[in-house]
């Protein structure tokens, strides 16, 4: 319990559930496992800031979305989108979030921008949820679904890259496993992501719900919802043309590149060559735009900074053989020890993918002593990894959300965004992780 990382992690959780902004939590927290691992708290801030770089890519991505959404609204075509949207799901609530979970799952394979297209797609919808009276807690319980499932169960997409590392690391490591085992290993945390998706549509978030103010990763009111009206008519203009132009351009340039910056960059190009938004105009939607994914831009850099104090420190290893001595040769308790181990690193750094290689190196040896089939091993591994990204503060699946749905700073990233897709998620993802261990 006197472990680094275990430490810093609850100093993190328990920092956020008391509604301390994110950002010093996590400052805090990587602080806290330095000076626990006898760093000073010089050094500590120096290897927090060192490792801030490897998020930077990821940060100006957001923040060029973030531009780019804003004038995707100030063009006017989410007013279309939102009144068809108005008409089709008016007293539909269960189709409408439905429908937001399958779009979410689209942006992970299909068109795999992951997070990009909350920011254009959520805020002008915010005025629809209210008249809904559609509970925030459940869309955004819908979108960190469809962020997960795909790249959990499905490889394509994020997902070829998210299974493929986990085969990789399995057979560096002494277990040899195809794409194909992978793959039908990953059914049984799909299966959890599943009945978590029913349990918070069907039964936890039903009832009627108005957001209130809430403001804790605060988005700047933006421009974009205050542009929404309710009239039936809206015309067609040229300028949406360019609009739709502009964001197929973006798309096909992210796909072809493999660069969410080019990607996003080309579609601002577009909307400023083809006057959509004027030149003159740069200022407001930079600012904007910065507002609106400042935030999580920030967030992921320190998360990167944390994550790399918790490498420095040793922690993890530590942690890893203080659990060894409990778990014997019982597939169970090696199942549990290794979906907590999991669900802290993950919860603490925010990311799965980059849990998979810790978690690959330090069991597989466990896992082929203890004589666990290549099955059970990936289910095990690809769940451990994949518990915590759902509820952790510092989470692209949980950031994403939030920067979308507190548009007008009325939804709490911890309250309605984390603490419901942890308990719907990693619950599930827990309980069939140990399920996988004992069948497979």
């Amino acid at each position: 319990m006197f472990n680094a990382v275990v430490i810093s992690v609850l100093v993190m959780v328990v920092l956020s559930l008391l509604r301390i902004n994110v950002l010093f939590a996590l400052i805090i927290a990587a602080l806290t496992a330095g000076i626990i691992s006898g760093m000073g708290l010089e050094e500590s801030v120096t290897i927090m800031i060192s490792g801030m770089g490897g998020q930077s890519q990821t940060a100006l991505s957001y923040i060029l979305l973030g531009i780019f959404a804003v004038m995707i609204g100030l063009s006017g075509i989410t007013t279309v989108l939102v009144n068809k949207m108005l008409r089709i799901f008016s007293g539909r609530r269960l189709f409408l979030v439905f429908s937001l979970a399958i779009i979410a799952c689209f942006s992970q394979n299909i068109v795999p921008v992951h997070i990009a297209f909350i920011p254009i797609l959520i805020p002008p919808l915010l005025i629809l949820f209210d008249k809904l009276k559609l509970d925030r807690r459940a869309v955004a319980s819908a979108l960190t679904f469809g962020l997960k499932f795909p790249y959990i169960t499905l490889p394509i997409g994020f997902g070829l890259i998210f299974q493929g590392i986990i085969q990789e690391e399995m057979t560096s490591n002494g277990i040899a496993i195809s794409l194909k085992e992978v793959t039908t290993a990953m059914l049984f945390p799909g299966a959890a992501m599943v009945l978590g998706l029913l349990i918070a549509l069907l039964i936890s978030y039903r009832k009627d719900r108005v957001a209130k103010s809430a403001g804790d990763v605060k988005v700047q009111d933006i421009d974009i919802a205050d542009g929404i009206t309710e009239s039936d008519v809206t015309e067609w203009k040229i300028s949406h043309l360019f609009t739709v132009i502009a964001i197929i351009t973006a798309l096909v340039l992210q796909l072809v590149t493999e660069s969410l910056v080019l990607g996003a960059l080309s579609g601002i190009i577009v909307m400023f060559v083809f006057r959509v938004v004027k030149m003159y105009e740069g200022d407001r939607v930079v600012n904007e735009g910065i507002g609106m994914m400042g935030m999580i831009a920030f967030v992921m850099l320190v998360a990167s900074g944390y994550a790399n104090v918790l490498k420095e420190t040793g922690a993890v290893d530590e942690l890893v053989e203080k659990t060894l001595g409990f778990t014997g040769d019982s597939h169970l308790v090696i199942a549990f020890f290794l979906l907590t181990v999991g669900l802290l690193i993950t919860m603490g750094i925010g990311t799965s993918f980059g849990t998979i290689p810790i978690l690959a190196a330090l069991y597989v040896p466990i896992m082929v002593a203890v004589g666990m089939s290549p099955l059970a091993s990936a289910a095990l591994i690809g769940t451990a990894a994949a518990l915590g990204d759902a509820g952790s503060p510092a989470s692209d699946s949980t950031l994403g959300p939030t920067a979308g749905l507190n548009a007008d700073g009325r939804h709490h990233h911890i309250w309605d965004t984390c603490v419901p897709t942890f308990l719907h998620y990693n619950i599930p993802l827990f309980i069939f992780g140990l399920i996988a261990a004992m069948v497979l």
